[in-house]
């Protein structure tokens, strides 16, 4: 038979780094302990900065007590803690941490700077430490009261934890849940929470209230729907809060926040109770969203049933269930009189032609009721017909509305590609910033009716819509600037037009701002002149915008056939080229120059009549642009408004 092997005690580092894979799973188990820690200082605002996921940075800051000098020493060493003395005490535990193992863990796994500094202390102190060993000696150093603590290369002694950890993005995911929970519940501490280098994810303000915190974080399709609960239990001696959705709101996956005496857990018992109470008003397979916290007597709770503290026991866990349950019971059936039912909407683009030839080839004759039907022909009715009268109209028809024109931007056939990072960049940024819903929108829509020079409107599925005309339309020009850069044909001016006489009639409106302590308005002329001349190569190369030697202006680029832009606002536009716009930084200048082109080509003059070519120039020529090149951004939320639907109307009209 085969002898046994020798059992042999473990080396203390081994010891120590199975005992650090328990408590720090992955990046987001550091960031709750260190959470926890700067919550347990007193902390009123944590900075949270992560890289790569968390493998490669992470760095809380925190304003909190700090750590005395004295025990930085010690700070790394397992069981090492401020919250206990004795084993009785932890009956008693009242703070988030209480082992002393989080900071011990995180430096078996990981590089670990810590940067401190207390009230009394003349300045900050920083530290280096590796497994659980103070590494060199404690620096001082300038610093605020708080603590930094700084976590480098996690696992990296550790490979196998680190091929079981999911893609950086799904691990920035779970660290953002763990910051959004504890956001919520400390809402009296201000949370940030960003990828190194980038603008915050998570950002709450320092005294704000949980249901502020929940609609900043989780949307308005939740804040708006929010029920606030409330039990109070002497006999159980338990005391429960927080805020729950009304059967209004429901989600494929359901979100529960749970704290018991302030340290985030999880209860299946109670979850399993929470969605026993839905189960009457929400649809199969729909769940709400639950924010509870729970306090009970520190005698009646057990915290220390596993490493990382995410799973308590307590005292009379099935009565107290139970009564919270009851609670939610009474607080939905309170609301039940005011359900709100969604339809479903037809993905965009599917009208009721395509559904029709569905039902016919099924065999099915579904009647498709007029509240529902989707305009996909924008000639079947016009805004026109209830403004203008119909003699206007048969005019219109016989005039230059039968002219057949472009609906594509001017550019050359044979393409320049531009290698300038600088338009590459913006153009990225563009793109970046679209929002699918609103572009869905605008490709999908079908042109009603101008409304003023301002205003038009347009109907998208069953809802009419009024647009900012103007807004959309810079927005549009400032794209064709940047998509079809050096590929501009050129509106000419025959005779050319002296960009010192522009530059002179610009300085005598009240728009260009001018005053006495300017200067003489033929010095300022003259320097426009002069600016624009320097500048005029770039112009010409990149815009088609062509200046002579002596100052005067030969043409300018043509954006989108059949549209010219103002005269009127002409000297205005060309003093902005030469005082609004910064020549010296490549990136900035294009965006000067496009920016305030933009604008200029998105001019209309007041109009007392709207002419019909300006309605036909709106309706065939610049909207069918937007329809199909247009990229908007959530910006757009601010100059598109949705006037009515279909149904509303219906509702509205059944009743005359």
């Amino acid at each position: 038979m085969e002898e046994p092997k020798e059992i042999k005690k473990l080396d203390e580092v081994v010891v120590n780094r199975i005992a650090a894979g328990e408590v720090i799973q992955k990046p987001a188990n550091a960031i709750k302990e260190m959470l926890e820690n700067s919550l347990d200082a007193r902390a009123t605002y944590i900075q949270i900065t992560v890289k790569q996921g968390g493998l490669k940075l992470i760095q809380i800051q925190d304003n909190g007590t700090g750590i005395r000098k004295s025990d930085l020493n010690i700070v790394c060493e397992r069981f090492t803690t401020s919250k206990l003395k004795s084993f009785h005490d932890l009956s008693n535990i009242a703070t988030y941490g209480f082992r002393g193992e989080a900071l011990a863990s995180i430096s078996h796994v990981a590089h670990l700077t810590i940067q401190t500094k207390t009230k009394s202390e003349p300045c900050a102190y920083k530290a280096s430490y590796e497994d659980g060993l103070l590494k060199g000696s404690i620096k001082a150093c300038a610093g605020n009261q708080g603590t930094i603590i700084t976590v480098e290369d996690l696992f990296y002694n550790v490979p196998q934890r680190k091929k079981v950890l999911k893609s950086p993005n799904e691990e920035f995911q779970k660290i953002s849940d763990i910051v959004c929970k504890y956001a919520v519940h400390n809402s009296n501490v201000g949370f940030v929470l960003r990828k190194s280098g980038e603008n915050p994810a998570i950002k709450t303000n320092p005294n704000s209230t949980a249901d502020s915190n929940i609609r900043l974080i989780f949307g308005n399709s939740i804040g708006k729907d929010l029920i606030r609960i409330e039990v109070n239990e002497s006999y159980l001696k338990f005391k429960a809060e927080g805020w729950i959705s009304n059967p209004n709101y429901s989600a494929k996956k359901g979100i529960m926040l749970l704290f018991i005496n302030h340290r985030l857990v999880e209860s299946q018992a109670l979850k399993f109770a929470v969605d026993s109470a839905y189960a009457t008003y929400l649809p199969k397979g729909e769940f709400p969203f639950i924010y509870i916290s729970l306090d009970l007597e520190p005698t009646s709770v057990d915290v220390n049933v596993h490493p990382t503290k995410h799973e308590v026991h307590f005292l009379n866990e099935d009565e107290i269930i139970e009564k919270i349950k009851n609670h939610i019971e009474s607080k939905l059936t309170g609301c039940n009189s005011a359900r709100i039912f969604y339809r479903q909407q037809r993905l965009p683009g599917v009208g009721n032609d395509a559904i029709a030839k569905e039902n016919e080839k099924s065999g099915n004759s579904v009647k498709i009721k007029p509240e529902n039907f989707v305009r996909t022909d924008a000639n079947v009715q016009k805004l026109d017909k209830f403004l203008i009268s119909e003699q206007a109209i048969k005019m219109k028809g016989n005039s230059e509305l039968n002219l057949k024109f472009s609906k594509a931007p001017c550019y050359n056939k044979n393409k320049k590609e531009t290698k300038l990072t600088s338009i590459l960049n913006m153009r990225k940024s563009i793109e970046n910033r679209c929002s699918t819903k609103l572009r869905s929108i605008f490709k999908g829509m079908c042109f009603v009716g101008v409304v003023n020079e301002k205003y038009s409107t347009f109907q998208y599925e069953n809802g009419l819509y009024l647009c900012d005309t103007i807004k959309a339309s810079t927005h549009l020009f400032y794209q064709f600037l940047l998509y079809e850069f050096q590929n501009f044909k050129k509106i000419e001016f025959k005779p050319s037009i002296s960009i010192y006489d522009m530059a002179l009639i610009a300085l005598d409106t009240k728009e260009s701002g001018w005053t006495e302590e300017d200067g003489e308005k033929t010095f300022l002329a003259d320097i426009v002149k002069n600016k624009l001349i320097e500048n005029s190569p770039i112009l010409e190369e990149y815009f088609n915008l062509k200046i002579t030697e002596d100052g005067m202006l030969e043409s300018l680029p043509l954006l989108l056939e059949h549209h010219k832009p103002s005269l009127e606002k002409l000297p205005i536009y060309i003093l902005r080229l030469a005082t609004d716009v910064d020549w010296e930084c490549e990136e900035i200048c294009f965006k000067g120059f496009c920016q305030q082109t933009a604008e200029y080509y998105a001019f209309v003059p007041h109009i007392a009549n709207l002419n019909a070519s300006h309605k036909y120039y709106v309706e065939h020529i610049l909207y069918p642009a937007m329809k199909k090149y247009l990229i908007p951004s959530n910006s757009f939320k601010n100059y598109l408004f949705e006037l009515t639907t279909l149904p509303t109307l219906y509702k509205v009209f059944e009743r005359c």
